[in-house]
């Protein structure tokens, strides 16, 4: 690999991800690392997606059909695989997010927006998107540039588990085993 290339994934994967997140999604750091060079994207932004979708529960699923800890929806797996693993999850959920953010031309409030709405969102005004996906891509870009800013907490975080979170991340630090 060329210096100039590993420099580069050195940039993107970073030693760590940023400590704002949940213990439940501290957890899968180190698989968060790896997933993340391998898709090319900041592993800071695949965390802000975990903690969304799952708060890192690898059997987590949603009442429109999306499992695992990215979420994903059962059409994006090939036959044959188990969309439960963690791998294959987030190859298939991480995939489609590096899709989005080149979508939306790296702007991190537009992928989010694309992962949760589709990509077909970037190109629409916001005012057309769903409820939901307005709601993601504002906690979504706000816990995230609190991860990629360095700040040692989140207050974008705190408000997203405060309103959406805590019950999700209960079931994944249950599943998780994880001890105070």
């Amino acid at each position: 690999m060329p210096n100039q290339d590993k420099e580069i994934l050195g940039e993107i994967t970073g030693s760590s991800i940023s400590p704002i997140f949940t213990p439940e999604v501290q957890y899968w750091s180190t698989r968060i690392l790896t997933w993340a060079a391998v898709a090319g994207l900041d592993p800071n932004l695949a965390a802000t997606v975990m903690q969304i979708e799952s708060c890192g529960d690898p059997l987590a699923r949603s009442r429109a059909g999306a499992i695992g800890l990215f979420q994903v929806m059962p059409y994006h797996f090939a036959p044959g695989e188990y969309p439960f693993d963690p791998d294959t999850n987030a190859m298939r959920g991480l995939d489609y997010l590096r899709r989005s953010l080149e979508a939306a031309n790296g702007d991190p409030r537009l992928t989010l927006a694309g992962y949760n709405g589709g990509i077909g969102v970037i190109g629409q005004s916001e005012s057309s998107w769903m409820e939901e996906t307005k709601i993601y891509a504002s906690y979504g870009s706000g816990i995230y540039q609190d991860a990629a800013s360095g700040t040692a907490t989140s207050s974008h975080l705190q408000e997203w588990l405060t309103e959406r979170g805590t019950t999700l991340c209960r079931q994944a630090h249950d599943r998780l085993g994880i001890t105070p």
